[in-house]
Formats: C-alpha cells, sequence, structure tokens
C-alpha cells in the first residue's frame, strides 16, 4: 500500500515538473526578451490607492515619477482614510514634478465596495479627464528602477495586451521573510502557471496587483471596476474580466520591487488569512480539497523519505528531491540560500494552516481584514 502511495506522490511531482507550463522554471520575466519599443509613446496616467501609507508613499511618487518615459505620465493618489499624512508626504515626494501628481481624499467607502477598488475606481474617474490610452494601477509600496515602464508599456504595444501585469519582486530580509516569501511567489506560479496566462489559447488568467498597466479603452469594455467592486484577490479577478475582451501578459521582474516589511510571521499569516479562503470561492468542499491536496504533494514524500523503508522511502525521497529542485529558480530569483528547498514541506504546512484559519475567520463574520476593514461579504450575501 505504501509503495502505491509514494508511487503516486512520485507521479505528481512529474506532472507538475513536465505538465504545468514550466512554472517552476520562473522564465516569463519583463526583460525576456526585450520588447522593441513602440513607434509613439502613449500617455499613461498611475492610480495609487493609499491608507496608511507614510512609510512607503514616498519612494513609490519618486520612483515613478523619476521613469525616463518618453510619453506624457501623471500619477494620481487617492487617500484613503489615511490617519498618518499619507497625504502630505506623497505631496513632498512630488517636489520637481508636483504639476504630474494628483492627491485626491477619498470619498466614504459605500456598501459592497473593498476599500482598495473603490480608491482605484475615484482614481480612474479623475484620471478619465486626461483620456490616456493606459492606466497604470499600483500599490504604494511598489518601488520602480528607472526603465520599467518603457519596458512594460512596449511590452504592452508588441503584444496588444489589454492587461499587462509584474508579480513584483517582495522583500526578502527577514527570517520570516526568506522563510515565506519565495514560497508564497512559488505556489502562485503552480496555480497561475505564467506561460499559460500569456498564452491567448489558454483559460488561465492572473495578475499580480501591485503593478498592472491597463488600456482604459479595454478596462471600460470589460465593464469596469465595478465589475469587480467586492473581489478580495482583485487582481486575478481584474485579470479574468479582462482576458474576456483581449490578451493579458504576466511575468516576474526584478526591477519592480514592494518595500512592504513582514519582520515577523504574524504580518505574513495575516496576509494570508486575508485572502486564502476567497481563492476558493468560501468553498468548504474546496477547502477540504485543497488541504488534503497539499498535503499529498507537499508532505506526503518527505515523510515517507523519513518514516517508511524501502522502495517507498526511496520513492518519498526521490520527490522530496524533485522538490527541492523546483524550488531553485525562485531561490535563486530572490538570491537565497539553495537548501531553503528542503524546507518547502514544512512551509507549505503552514500555509496550509494558515488557509483553514482563513476559513475559520470568515466563519466567524471576520473575513478579509485589512486595516481596520472587514471586507469579505457575510454568509448569505453571496
Amino acid at each position: 500500500m505504501l509503495e502505491i502511495a509514494a508511487v503516486f506522490v512520485l507521479a505528481v511531482w512529474l506532472y507538475l515538473l513536465a505538465g504545468r507550463g514550466g512554472f517552476w522554471l520562473a522564465a516569463e520575466r519583463d526583460d525576456r526578451p526585450e520588447p522593441a519599443p513602440p513607434a509613439a509613446w502613449p500617455d499613461i496616467v498611475a492610480v495609487i490607492p493609499a491608507r496608511d501609507e507614510a512609510a512607503s508613499i514616498g519612494q513609490t511618487i519618486r520612483s515613478l515619477l523619476g521613469q525616463d518615459y518618453p510619453g506624457a505620465l501623471e500619477a494620481i493618489v487617492v487617500d484613503d482614510g489615511s490617519q498618518d499624512g499619507t497625504a502630505a508626504i506623497a505631496a513632498e515626494a512630488a517636489a520637481g514634478a508636483r504639476e504630474r501628481l494628483t492627491v485626491l481624499r477619498g470619498r466614504p467607502l459605500p456598501p459592497g465596495w473593498t476599500g482598495k477598488l473603490w480608491a482605484v475606481k475615484q482614481g480612474i474617474e479623475a484620471a478619465g479627464t486626461r483620456r490616456p490610452k493606459y492606466l497604470l494601477l499600483t500599490d504604494a509600496d511598489i518601488v520602480y528602477a528607472p526603465g520599467v515602464l518603457k519596458r512594460l508599456v512596449a511590452r504592452a504595444e508588441q503584444g496588444r495586451t489589454v492587461l499587462t501585469s509584474i508579480m513584483v519582486k517582495l522583500r526578502c530580509a527577514s527570517f520570516a521573510e526568506c522563510s515565506m516569501i519565495p514560497a508564497f511567489v512559488f505556489f502562485f506560479q503552480m496555480l497561475y502557471p505564467f506561460a499559460w496566462v500569456n498564452r491567448p489559447d489558454r483559460a488561465t488568467a492572473a495578475a499580480a496587483g501591485g503593478c498592472m498597466l491597463v488600456r482604459a479603452d479595454a478596462l471600460a469594455a470589460s465593464g469596469g471596476i465595478d465589475g469587480i467592486r467586492n473581489a478580495l484577490i482583485d487582481d486575478c479577478a481584474l485579470a479574468k474580466q479582462m482576458q474576456a475582451v483581449g490578451p493579458i501578459w504576466l511575468g516576474l521582474s526584478e526591477h519592480v520591487a514592494s518595500i512592504r516589511s513582514y519582520d515577523g510571521f504574524g504580518p505574513i499569516r495575516r496576509m494570508v488569512t486575508r485572502s486564502a479562503y476567497a481563492e476558493l470561492g468560501y468553498s468548504p468542499l474546496l477547502l477540504l480539497g485543497t488541504t488534503l491536496g497539499m498535503a499529498l504533494t507537499f508532505l506526503a514524500g518527505p515523510l515517507l523519505a523519513i518514516f517508511a523503508f524501502g522502495t517507498p522511502a526511496l520513492l518519498g525521497a526521490a520527490t522530496w528531491g524533485l522538490m527541492f529542485a523546483a524550488y531553485q529558480p525562485t531561490l535563486r530569483l530572490y538570491r537565497l540560500n539553495p537548501l531553503w528547498g528542503l524546507a518547502l514541506p514544512a512551509i507549505a504546512f503552514l500555509y496550509t494552516l494558515w488557509t483553514v484559519e482563513s476559513a475559520l475567520q470568515y466563519a466567524r463574520g471576520q473575513g478579509g481584514q485589512w486595516k481596520g476593514r472587514v471586507q469579505a461579504a457575510p454568509r448569505g450575501a453571496r
């Protein structure tokens, strides 16, 4: 019986490596291959929702307004009820380019909207008077290297994509970040293989909310931000909506980074529990299937390698070895010790626990907590 289980688990990893879009190679990058520049550079307005982002908003604004972008580039910050001086810091950061920054005071949050998306909607409305070809929907903790926007627009123009998104390089400095953050990126790629997202003939749709370049006319044609107004995982919801009107693209980058810190396991845990159950459509059956699937995929092999004997132990060790090898490209992206690959089963176990906790929070009416708001719709309201 153990031999059959060991063979099955090994077969799962052989499929993942060979048949799931090469997700583990981390090969879809914003600079591979370098896109050709367009004949003309279109206008862009960046929309930045911000709620208590004093620690990072200044760097975000400086990096955006400092882009060596040949076309017109403006930024709109929507201050969503901040209590820490976010708006003033944003304005101060635009010194020397003040005419290209607008800071709006957000209106009260109406029912049926998440806070971020309501702020984004207000920013898009304000951007409409400029009539830009593209909207850059970005977070208030993202820092851009000088040539990023040119490359991003060139890729969008070359591929005629309606949504061009970058999975930004997340901060990876503390022990908690080094142990958990690369795995988050690895699991995201496993769930949404980027190569599949980037193929128009496939239905896989995903985006990364930190950096999304959206064609304004296509966004309006798809139903606008109103179409995803209550989505907790707004980036992937927007990708699905935009895919209905045109091709989308998603890639990794070493040139766009988040400076949001997760100095302990607590903040990472809260990030996961906020939306993990929403990713499963608030389905208890999908939660059960995901829990069993994670246990089978990430825990069974190492447990067999440690506690079994003979053939099952050898097959379990082979499975663990494949897991270790699959994680290496993501670890190289983050410039981490390869030995972190041995810890992937334990890391996956923690993410599974936090997914279950996310469901429990939802059951208690505390789902989608973010900066003082409970944003998941209550049971019976879906």
